[in-house]
């Protein structure tokens, strides 16, 4: 006898999210911690990535339901907005380890303009020499940045912002994943170098796959991150002005 009047709680609560706002939020959020359990049930392997699960999770949910996507953003916009905060947070553990940051200063240094130049000049050149358009082109130009910089960036310089989203989102996923086994198999085993590659490569996404790895590892994602962002956004748009004008 119980079982109906439970059943039709649920179903009034399902009507009303469903017709709200809240729908799009309560999804995001549910799919999100389904996908993180899982990925604990899978011993946090690289290829049970939360952030990929939950993307395709909600992919197919916006598809088989016919929910309008745009509908959808307006009522999961305050994840959206939470990118910012998150980003800030990083710079919590990195306090603990500011010291030892500090001396190896010029190691980080280098290690960070040559993998952020890296990555950028790789995917500009492979999608040059497959024929992508200018517009494409300028959208990966900022990809490895943290996604809120990186929209910003793409903006500035006459790219579309909504593309470099995408992009930023793969590469991280991709990072995540991939990132682990490769460095596995070139012998990086040191937390700290570990961290500051995945921070680099895939931002904001391989800054959490750090953590998961070592405390130490998502400190040093987290200042690669950081300055990353703080390098691409002076840098990308100065560089690309003035290759522009040769051009």
């Amino acid at each position: 006898m119980t079982a109906l009047p439970m059943r039709d709680d649920i179903f009034r609560l399902w009507v009303y999210l469903s017709a709200s706002p809240l729908f799009a939020l309560s999804a995001t959020l549910g799919a999100y911690l389904l996908a993180v359990a899982l990925s604990r049930r899978l011993n946090n392997h690289p290829l049970a990535n939360p952030v990929a699960i939950t993307i395709a999770l909600l992919a197919t949910g916006i598809l088989l339901t016919g929910e309008d996507y745009q509908r959808y953003f307006e009522g999961a916009q305050f994840v959206h907005f939470l990118l910012g905060p998150a980003t800030v947070a990083f710079a919590i553990p990195m306090a603990a380890m500011w010291s030892r940051m500090r001396r190896i200063r010029l190691a980080l240094a280098v290690g960070l303009i040559g993998g952020g130049a890296a990555g950028a000049a790789s995917a500009v050149l492979t999608a040059w020499a497959l024929g992508a358009s200018h517009e494409t082109l300028l959208a990966l130009i900022p990809k490895s940045v943290t996604t809120p910089i990186a929209m910003g960036i793409t903006e500035q310089i006459g790219g579309p912002p909504s593309l470099t989203a995408v992009f930023c989102i793969l590469t991280g996923v991709v990072g995540a994943v991939a990132g682990p086994s490769l460095l596995d198999n070139f012998g990086v085993h040191r937390p700290a170098v570990r961290g500051f590659a995945l921070g680099t490569a895939a931002h904001g996404i391989g800054t959490a796959r750090a953590f998961q790895e070592h405390p130490e590892a998502g400190a040093f994602a987290g200042l690669a991150l950081g300055i990353h962002g703080l390098v691409a956004a002076m840098l990308i748009p100065l560089i690309v002005t003035m290759c522009l004008k040769l051009m």
